[in-house]
């Protein structure tokens, strides 16, 4: 069975749209997520969630209806209360902000749902290595695996 992958908003993001001028850094994540999703992508059974589906859909319209369109072929994840709760609990006991609770919701959600992997390329609050040693611990406390949480880049290779 192919390893199972939630994405994250970020990446998504990253798939439509101008390559952006002001960040040579974001530039080349862009170019890099559009990479993996044309060759790596159907290595792995995708997934993301009404969370993702609710922040694809603000800003512009068309890059709205085009990051929808990138959702639409992944199956949705249900936010259950499980995931709620593991959410509130990364909150309390981890470095994630309380205005970045969304950001916890993602992780919470792969964690129920047992993801093998998180793509995000969010390094303030999902792919941070002062935060993910706790966002681990907190999540096999409460009786679950995490997924690996990594950005596109480090599937690109075998």
């Amino acid at each position: 069975m192919a390893p199972r992958v939630y994405l994250e908003t970020s990446v998504i993001s990253y798939l439509v749209g101008w390559l952006n001028q002001s960040s040579i850094l974001v530039a080349h994540n862009q170019e890099f997520t559009r990479e993996w999703w044309s060759l790596r992508r159907h290595e792995y059974l995708l997934f993301s969630s009404a969370v993702a589906v609710n922040e694809a859909r603000k800003g512009e319209g068309p890059l709205a209806e085009e990051r929808l369109g990138f959702l639409s072929e992944t199956t949705l994840l249900d936010v259950t209360d499980a995931a709620t709760a593991l959410a509130l609990k990364l909150l309390r006991r981890t470095r994630i902000p309380a205005k970045a609770d969304v950001d916890a919701l993602h992780v919470a959600v792969a964690t129920v749902h047992g993801m093998d992997y998180l793509l995000s390329w969010n390094s303030k609050h999902i792919v941070n290595a002062n935060i993910l040693p706790q966002v681990y611990a907190v999540c096999r406390d409460s009786g679950y695996e995490p997924p690996l949480i990594c950005t596109p880049s480090e599937l690109m290779e075998p």
